[in-house]
């Protein structure tokens, strides 16, 4: 099968294919009625499918491009093996901070590139056609399209079901600028192919893939300018995340304009030259490379979800809150129908919808805890509310800078900060940030923590190991202690321990 996107010839996206999508497959001759069919093997589609095979049910499983989906392929294994040598090249290039004398490292990029789809076939096996037919998985390939209430058409064949899951997951989107087609572009899906480090690099886009991967390859040794219409990197997040991140990005030499419209695209030879303007004054970038980050689009083209009687709509299919869509017989997990476009989120969002179609459950999408990372330098880790969304509630927000902690301190990297928002009166844990490095690693203890209904009082009494950048957590739980003490409260405790001296 040629895949567009991967690389023509390479004997590492080859082996990816044969194992995601083996040429020679045979699908199976369905027999009777399934209790699931997974239409997308994607994160969402390949844990269902699991899981309903792993309890005894008659699976099928249906997938018309590479099994694995967007995290395998074009997100998040590709993307975190590049950041990984890309932060190498940071660290050879600071050295001398920490008194080692290094020099400009040279970047072999072809290597690098290949080291990345080195690791994606490494990792493919996990997600293949045949893993999945020894789980007792009916594999399909091919389209997968709804003919009726209970059935779906693949590849010529009628399954019928007595459940069906929807996991077709998302595409990237591209704006519609004049000249953009004609220059040429790279998405997340097509940039895994390149082979030579372009010189310079425009990014247009300041969320999560645009940031992470404009500084990848700035980090490489491309000079890039990344360009975004929102007025701050990742808009999403509290306003100094984005200025703790913008910091750095042109601390190491990255150009950003933000809070400009986009007006056309040109191309002269090899060079791509962008349009903007911001108050009326234009401006242009140019480089040999234009990467589109804007955004994700859900996958509902060519499902036939009409002949299912499944609503959709520009945010992909409508559920419910046990994720059903309105024919009861059908549900949805993943980037299709949730607002938390992540593997891990997708893979909750399975499980929670295998529960209920399976097992007449009553589980709910919204009672889950659901924390994400954008994994640039510094990282940027967060769960629940927002500061603006805690101070709309009169929660109240805690902030510990990592200056403050000794492991950062003397690991020389002191930027960002740890969060929390604390319900003002039962200190329940309401959300929270952290900025720094390993935040996503350490994200983990307020999301369990959230999970299981702890108050902030829990992180003051944990002990951790020192010196941890986790520590932080900690602190954050002191700093409420120290709130509670009110000079009422230290006044009555001072004479409490002068009667006792």
């Amino acid at each position: 099968m040629n895949v567009p996107h991967l690389l023509e010839g390479d004997a590492h996206d080859a082996a990816l294919t044969a194992l995601t999508h083996p040429a020679d497959w045979k699908n199976p001759t369905p027999s009777g009625r399934y209790n699931l069919v997974v239409i997308g093997a994607g994160t969402a589609g390949l844990v269902a499918a699991a899981g309903a095979a792993g309890l005894g049910g008659k699976v099928a499983l249906i997938e018309r491009r590479l099994l694995g989906g967007d995290c395998l392929h074009f997100g998040c294994v590709p993307s975190k093996a590049l950041l990984a040598s890309a932060r190498v090249a940071a660290t050879v290039r600071g050295a001398g901070a920490w008194g080692v004398e290094a020099g400009e490292p040279r970047v072999d990029f072809a290597r690098v590139m290949g080291r990345v789809r080195s690791l994606r076939a490494g990792i493919a096996p996990h997600d293949s056609a045949e893993r999945f037919r020894g789980l007792g998985v009916d594999v399909f390939l091919g389209e997968g399209r709804f003919v009726a209430p209970d059935a779906v058409e693949v590849a010529g064949q009628r399954l019928s079901f007595a459940r069906a899951l929807i996991a077709t997951g998302g595409r990237p989107t591209v704006p519609e600028l004049p000249g953009l087609e004609e220059a040429g572009y790279l998405t997340n899906e097509s940039i895994f192919t390149l082979t030579a480090l372009p010189p310079r690099l425009v990014v247009l886009g300041g969320g999560p893939i645009g940031c992470e991967l404009a500084q990848a390859f700035q980090r490489l040794g491309a000079r890039v300018a990344l360009v975004s219409r929102e007025a701050r990197l990742l808009s999403k997040e509290d306003p100094d995340v984005s200025e703790c991140l913008a910091r750095r990005f042109e601390a190491e030499g990255m150009t950003l304009h933000l809070g400009v419209r986009v007006t056309r695209v040109e191309s002269h030879g090899p060079v791509k030259r962008l349009h903007f303007e911001r108050d009326g004054v234009e401006g242009a970038v140019e480089g040999e490379a234009l990467l589109v980050a804007t955004g994700r689009a859900p996958e509902v083209g060519g499902l036939g979800l009409e002949a299912a009687g499944v609503r959709h709509g520009p945010h992909g299919v409508e559920v419910d809150e046990q994720l059903r869509t309105s024919n009861p017989r059908v549900y949805a997990a993943g980037d299709i129908c949730s607002r938390f476009k992540f593997t891990h989120a997708a893979d909750a969002l399975a499980r929670v919808a295998l529960q209920n179609a399976l097992f007449f459950g009553r589980k709910k999408a919204s009672a889950l805890v659901i924390p994400w990372c954008t994994y640039t330098d510094p990282e940027v880790a967060h769960v629940g509310l927002t500061s603006h969304e805690a101070e709309a509630l009169g929660a109240v927000t805690l902030t510990v800078p990592m200056s403050s902690m000794d492991r950062a301190i003397v690991e020389g990297d002191t930027e960002g900060f740890g969060r929390l928002h604390v319900d003002a009166k039962s200190g329940r844990l309401l959300g929270g940030t952290l900025v720094g490095a390993h935040a996503g690693e350490n994200i983990g203890e307020l999301a369990l923590a959230m999970t299981a209904g702890l108050s902030v009082g829990a992180l003051a009494n944990t002990v951790l190991p020192y010196p941890t950048r986790g520590e932080v957590l900690k602190r954050l739980g002191d700093a409420w202690n120290r709130r509670r003490l009110t000079p009422r409260a230290k006044g009555f405790l001072s004479g409490l321990l002068a009667w006792r001296r």
